[in-house]
């Protein structure tokens, strides 16, 4: 289930092939430990999942939407409250794929492939592979494999890495790495994987039935996903790929659940409504996604999540009037569904329908305070509307989204650019590219904002204070790549 969990091991037989095609002085990658060492600190794994996170935003392959991401976290925060282990801290995003896969990286980050919402029937199906893969956390597997055996040690995690994103300027490349037969090989050289697997599982099961969510729902779904992997030979699940099942697991998963208490969950509306939007968002093109929703409403199935699903897609195929029209029926009769009063806030404004977008985005807003994209949402509104000093006051004064949604910084990085207040734009963009791992054009920005005439004293002590930060979470020999720090320059011009 762990793309770069496998990422981080199946690699191991290409490694020689990559790494060496690539000069040493191109991997930007952290120094972490000794090559001595064999397992890897809490603080390590923080470090390392950080680093594996910056390379996913830099090649385009974390979708950065802020209702699916908020749905998932949600999700994923319910299960861990209900962990037996402490769960440390933890961060949950989702992969821009439309297949079917889950992975822990070291440190708390927690991944999802869009496809996963779109395989699964209902809520417990998406919360028994998120409690699988809590497992892998909250029982520190990558850090025990180092326990285990010399192949997890801290240098060769990072020489995984590196051969990885060597070859990774396009996403797809990264899934190539990840073939079936090095998945295969890593599992015949390592066997303490199988029991890693077996205890995710079992403890798994435990914490998404605690947490409410049908047990059964586990073992259903794998064996849904084994079943498709037969009708369409080839074209197996890449959560198969990397994890391959048999009917011992599936047995198991459903010999355990039997344990449980029984209970009939209903999936929340947000979940059909956010598969919509995954299918939307992934497709490769938007036209796709036009004609499939448009199929389901012509063949009588008007769900809101259909209706809901062409309207976004319509949106994203650049035909805002028309989804607008569209969602309007289900807007009239949903007036305080989140996903859906976002939406047409939205159209409002591409159709140039300013103050009653600004005014169903407030209204959202009212509805549900600390909900983080209708924060986003209202204040990107404000700054349609010519306000940016409106929608500024707005992000710092909401806790919900200021460290956590990385969003909040580009924006007020936005409205200070807007405002004319080019030190604040360049501070707020420095935060934007450092809480996504680009320490090295964060720093462009700030050293931008330094050589801003008329600084004054308390603006550069602010602006020093950030790159010393920054600066500080860089090894010492660290330089900037040629023309980066200028094109960063560039962009607050």
């Amino acid at each position: 289930m762990r793309i770069f969990s496998t990422l981080l091991t199946a690699a191991l037989c290409c490694i020689t092939a990559v790494a060496s095609a690539v000069p040493p002085s191109a991997l930007d990658l952290p120094q972490i430990g000794e090559p001595a060492d064999n397992t890897l600190t809490p603080m390590q794994e923080k470090q390392l999942g950080a680093r594996v996170m910056s390379e996913l935003y830099r090649v385009g392959y974390i979708l950065e939407d802020p209702e699916i991401t908020t749905y998932i976290s949600a999700l994923g925060w319910k299960l861990a409250s209900h962990s037996k282990t402490q769960a440390p801290d933890l961060t949950f995003f989702v992969v821009a794929d439309p297949r079917v896969n889950a992975f822990a990286l070291p440190g708390g980050y927690v991944g999802f492939n869009a496809g996963l919402l779109l395989a699964a029937d209902n809520e417990s199906e998406v919360a028994g592979v998120m409690g699988h893969e809590l497992a892998h956390v909250t029982q520190r597997h990558i850090a025990r494999s180092g326990e285990d055996t010399e192949v997890a040690s801290i240098a060769t995690w990072l020489a995984v890495i590196a051969a990885i994103i060597a070859g990774s300027a396009d996403p797809d490349v990264v899934i190539g790495a990840l073939s079936v037969g090095q998945a295969m090989n890593y599992q015949r050289q390592v066997s303490y994987t199988r029991a890693h697997e077996q205890e995710a599982d079992r403890i798994g099961v435990q914490t998404m039935s605690g947490a409410g969510f049908d047990p059964n729902a586990m073992g259903s779904f794998f064996q849904k996903l084994e079943q498709q992997s037969r009708l369409y030979g080839t074209g197996v699940p890449e959560i198969l790929r990397t994890h391959p099942l048999n009917t011992n697991r599936v047995a198991e998963a459903r010999e355990r659940a039997a344990e449980l208490p029984q209970v009939a969950p209903q999936s929340s509306p947000d979940f059909e409504l956010m598969k919509a939007r995954a299918r939307v968002l992934t497709v490769d093109h938007p036209s796709q996604a036009v004609d499939y929703f448009s199929a389901q409403l012509s063949a009588g199935r008007d769900t809101p999540a259909n209706r809901y699903g062409l309207a976004l897609a319509q949106e994203q195929f650049g035909q805002s009037a028309q989804a607008l029209a569209t969602l309007a029926p289900l807007s009239e009769a949903q007036p305080r569904q989140a996903h859906v009063q976002l939406l047409d806030g939205t159209l409002k404004l591409q159709t140039g329908k300013i103050a009653d977008g600004v005014a169903t985005l407030e209204r959202t807003l009212q509805a549900y305070p600390a909900y983080a994209p209708a924060i986003l949402a209202y204040a990107d509104a404000l700054m349609v509307a010519g306000r940016p000093d409106d929608a500024r006051q707005v992000l710092i004064s909401r806790d919900q989204v200021l460290g956590t949604q990385f969003k909040t910084y580009s924006l007020l990085a936005q409205a200070a650019r807007e405002s004319g207040n080019m030190v604040e734009a360049s501070y707020q963009m420095a935060t934007f590219l450092f809480l996504r791992g680009d320490a090295g054009n964060a720093l462009a920005q700030l050293d931008a904002g330094l050589r801003l005439p008329n600084l004054n004293e308390q603006d550069r002590a602010r602006l020093l204070a950030k790159r010393k930060e920054i600066r500080g979470t860089l090894p010492e020999s660290w330089r900037p790549q040629q023309g980066r720090q200028r094109a960063a320059a560039d962009a607050l011009r």
